[in-house]
């Protein structure tokens, strides 16, 4: 179904049970549509389940002439489930109204959940098997840093509700959002966890496909773009490159980074990327070098990868720091420190300046 399609106004019928029309008919709703649902009696999910609010509920027809009639007064027809016989029955009379027919795949009974990586903000990067996901969600758990502009189209008649956090602040605690997800699946909806990145890449997708595994909730993952390989990439910095590096490091700043893990990465060489790290750069780079980096080691911060506003900031292992304080550099931003970061494709003007600026405060 092409939700693309103009469907204000337009008479929608659904024919299935409401539980397992429920994506469906909130679909249709969400475009405007005036919605009407019929289902035969014995359908997988009809009994006790009432259809959504706003959806008329005609009687079922119980003859070639009704469905004739029934038919003949919408403007298209979705079968989600019903009898081979009245399916056989629906499409020679849309055949003869020239009303449009849609089949459509029904929903699970059973509750479920989704880990989703929506990449780092770009909606370009959201993968074919994200957008399968969020149309068959019921309920979208997102946070700040995933793509949410087209949630609306892309989740449409969906719940949507935002889990995000931001540094410091926890709107809703992990464990609270852990909680409300595997809920949600118990009483059988759909449940989409939308993530910024890769669910596993310090994204706690770990933690929450453990809190789903725990409850008996069926959990998969769907990977996303991880903003360690991509945000770099949209400053023109390769992570790897031959004979420059061979192998790339992705770590946390979120917390202070130990004298011995520095010492590892020094010892390690290659590109290190440093995720959440701007409140600890200061700290990282002064250990780095104290502990046998070179001091000219290139050093580059992308600001809001990704976004109309990407900006990014080149400078020296010696002189980031200063950089970094002068620019007012903010998160989110990923921090790169190695030889790649010469091969930049290009930089700011802004940050050219403020590289400038640094070489003068280091001298």
């Amino acid at each position: 179904m092409d939700l693309g399609l103009q469907y204000t106004g337009k008479r929608v019928l659904v024919v299935g049970g409401a539980r397992a029309a429920r994506r469906v008919l909130a679909r249709y709703l969400a475009t405007g549509a005036a919605v009407y649902q019929v289902a035969e009696a014995g359908t997988a999910g009809t009994a006790s389940v009432a259809s959504a609010p706003g959806v008329h509920t005609p009687a079922l027809p119980r003859s070639i002439g009704a469905w004739d009639a029934l038919i003949a007064a919408v403007d298209l027809v979705a079968i989600v489930e019903t009898s081979p016989d009245t399916d056989a029955v629906i499409a020679a009379a849309c055949a003869r109204h020239r009303t449009w027919l849609t089949r459509e795949i029904a929903a699970s009974p059973a509750g479920s959940v989704t880990l989703l990586g929506g990449g780092p903000g770009l909606e370009q990067l959201l993968t074919v098997g994200g957008l399968a996901a969020l149309t068959a969600a019921d309920i979208v758990y997102y946070d700040r840093l995933g793509p949410t502009d087209r949630l609306d189209i892309w989740a449409p008649g969906a719940e949507h509700v935002d889990v995000g956090k931001a540094p410091g602040h926890h709107a809703i605690p992990q464990r609270d959002a852990e909680r409300m997800m595997v809920a949600s699946a118990l009483a059988g909806l759909t449940v989409v966890r939308l993530k910024g990145g890769d669910p596993f890449v310090f994204g706690r997708g770990g933690e929450e496909v453990l809190a789903c595994r725990a409850a008996g909730v069926p959990v998969t993952v769907i990977s996303g773009v991880t903003s360690a390989i991509a945000v770099p990439a949209a400053a023109g910095i390769p992570v790897t490159h031959r004979e420059v590096s061979h192998l790339f490091t992705v770590i946390s700043g979120h917390a202070p980074i130990s004298d011995a893990e520095l010492t590892h990465l020094v010892g390690l060489g290659g590109t290190i990327v440093v995720l959440m790290g701007i409140g600890t750069l200061q700290q990282m780079v002064a250990g780095l070098a104290r502990l046998g980096m070179r001091t000219d080691m290139p050093v580059a911060i992308v600001e809001r990868g990704f976004a109309h506003d990407q900006r990014t900031t080149i400078g020296r292992l010696d002189t980031i720091g200063a950089l970094a304080t002068h620019a007012g550099v903010r998160s989110p931003a990923v921090v790169v420190i190695g030889d790649v970061v010469a091969l930049a494709s290009h930089g700011d003007d802004a940050a050219a300046d403020l590289l400038r600026e640094a070489s003068e405060l280091a001298s």
